[in-house]
């Protein structure tokens, strides 16, 4: 099992009290962190508004980190959990990417779905067209983006979008391009592009609803002719680690008067009992241990981390790093 670990940039009001010139300092150190450390990826949201409800608190856009972690990492993987296909052009995105990869040294990986979050697509200007209309963007971005990267130039005439030419140079670094990860659960459309072009997916981390998705993901590879023992299956994680149970319960409670502060105690609330499902890695490192293990034994090869904490106490994270990747990685 691998790991990687997002990097706080705001949207889940993970920087709140941070003066906003000490952001990039906070994110960048962390990443630094990480490149230095056992993880194999670090991770940031493509998301323009924050959660649980818009708020003016900072949330740094997705792909300008991306350039910014390429220049001041060396070593680990970089990716979006996940970029959204409609809020960008695929053969700009393709071409900001294929930049980015060269600034890396060859390390992006490409997050990607259909996007979600209505409110901050309607502020955008973007409308927000039906799921169908959303996912049919993502099945035609993907391909645009792959035949870019493979070629060096597209040309793509599809219902969404029309690509006559485009000339994407310098290409990605990575000789393959660079990888799809193709993010969420949709059992009819959204897994059936997975089948068809991801090299990874992204669902839920509950283990029962993660096998689930596993068995429509092998089907769809049967009927599209894909390997679906290629695809490496991965999974968000939600983490709070405490060396007993009663560390755990002050570092959430902490976590929980922060977002209370900012968006009342319903909605942090509401947040916070999504770190009580299967699907989490809080308490105790041999609790949490349990849980991973028992998703890598569904299959689940790629664990990504969010410690709500990040930007202001890493002893949770080295806690992790200490005794959670070894007994796993």
């Amino acid at each position: 099992m691998r790991f990687g670990l997002f990097i706080p940039q705001g949207w889940r009001l993970d920087l709140v009290g941070i003066p906003v010139e000490k952001h990039w300092e906070t994110m960048r150190d962390l990443a630094q962190h990480a490149d230095a450390g056992p993880w194999d990826s670090l991770w940031v949201y493509d998301h323009f508004h924050t959660v649980p409800m818009p708020t003016n608190e900072a949330t740094h856009e997705a792909w300008t980190l991306m350039a910014a972690f390429a220049a001041s990492t060396t070593r680990i993987k970089l990716g979006q959990m996940c970029t959204a296909m409609s809020y960008r052009n695929p053969a700009y995105l393709a071409k900001v990417a294929a930049t980015t990869d060269v600034i890396s040294g060859g390390r992006m990986q490409m997050g990607i779905g259909g996007g979600w979050y209505e409110h901050e697509w309607r502020a955008y200007g973007y409308g927000f067209p039906s799921a169908g209309v959303r996912l049919a963007r993502l099945d035609e971005g993907v391909q645009i983006m792959r035949d870019a990267w493979r070629d060096g130039q597209v040309t793509f005439a599809g219902k969404h979008y029309q690509v006559d030419g485009a000339i994407v140079a310098p290409k990605p670094l990575q000789s393959e391009g660079i990888p799809l990860w193709i993010a969420g659960g949709g059992e009819k459309v959204t897994l059936k592009i997975a089948a068809k072009y991801g090299q990874y997916t992204n669902y839920s981390a509950d283990p029962d609803e993660f096998a689930h998705k596993s068995e429509i993901l092998a089907g769809h590879c049967r009927d599209v002719g894909t390997d679906y023992d290629a695809i490496v299956r991965s999974a968000n994680v939600n983490a709070i680690l405490g060396d007993s149970d009663a560390d755990f319960a002050q570092r959430a409670q902490r976590v929980r008067d922060r977002l209370a502060g900012i968006c009342g105690d319903p909605a942090a609330d509401a947040m916070m009992a999504m770190n009580d499902n299967p699907g989490s890695a809080t308490g105790t490192p041999d609790r949490v241990i349990e849980r991973l293990t028992r998703l890598r034994d569904l299959g689940c090869e790629y664990v990504i981390c969010y410690f709500p904490e990040a930007a202001y106490d890493r002893s949770g994270i080295e806690m992790f790093e200490k005794q959670v990747i070894p007994a796993l990685g």
